[in-house]
């Protein structure tokens, strides 16, 4: 089975990122379709909150609490300039669509 979660360091630490179905589709919910949001991220056509909210439902999706999450938005990500976010939020979902791609096929 793919792992899709992603590890990096976010504000005051390293944090695991997943975007997990249900977070998926309350990303949905926020941002539209998860492929045109993708396509807007990858072609930097995108909308501060397909910034933050990938960020934040991916934290959540990794057991962050929702509080928590939400704490770490406003520290770290609003009022920032969106393109220190944007390298992570773009992995996030490069890792939910694509898994581990180099690794070959994962069994």
């Amino acid at each position: 089975m793919t792992d899709l979660s992603y590890t990096a360091f976010f504000g005051d630490g390293e944090h695991t990122f997943k975007l997990t179905k249900p977070m998926v589709e309350e990303l949905e919910k926020k941002c539209g379709p998860i492929g045109a949001l993708c396509n807007r991220v990858f072609a930097r056509n995108f909308a501060q909150a397909d910034i933050s909210e990938t960020i934040r439902l991916a934290l959540i999706g990794a057991d962050t609490a929702p509080k928590r999450a939400a704490e770490l938005i406003a520290a770290y990500v609003d009022g920032r300039q969106l393109v220190e976010m944007y390298e992570l939020a773009a992995k996030i979902l490069e890792k939910t669509l694509f898994g581990n791609p180099s690794k070959g096929n994962d069994k």
